[in-house]
């Protein structure tokens, strides 16, 4: 019977593994580890000839996974929003590094980079050299200042 109990956690957990791939890591892989948690044990009970040596390593084996490494994995495969191209910059502040009039674009840095940039629509103010400007829109590859 001990080698029987075995050989149902070995296959039980290669189900669940093959149920996961099945499912494109829709669990989040918790059913694949806990199938390898599973299978590892039933291998070990099938070593020591013992199904509650066997039952004992899948339960401890899963739940140091629960414990353990779940966060860790959770956090590790969040994907996190990140702004890019042109919502990294609108709202980003930069120092005016050529005189920005209002028919006549200029130059802005922002962070490390120099970019072209002209007056937002019915902003009449120039800005100097120095000054600190916000973006407003972006328009190509110019920037719409206030």
């Amino acid at each position: 019977m001990g080698n029987g109990v075995n050989w149902l956690l070995v296959i039980g957990g290669i189900i669940c593994v093959i149920i996961e791939l099945a499912l494109g890591a829709l669990t989040g892989l918790d059913l694949a580890l806990v199938g390898g948690s599973l299978t590892v044990g039933g291998a070990i009970g099938l070593l020591t000839g013992s199904a509650n040596v066997g039952l004992l390593a899948a339960a401890v084996l899963a739940l140091i996974y629960f414990v353990v490494f779940r966060s860790w994995l959770k956090s590790k495969l969040t994907v996190r929003d990140q702004a890019s191209n042109v919502d990294a910059v609108l709202g980003k502040s930069g120092v005016v590094t050529k005189r920005i009039a209002p028919r006549d674009a200029g130059l802005v840095k922002i962070g490390a980079e120099e970019w072209r940039a002209e007056l937002a629509q019915g902003d009449e103010t120039a800005r100097e050299v120095g000054a600190t400007i916000t973006v407003i829109s972006v328009e190509g590859v110019t920037f719409k200042v206030r």
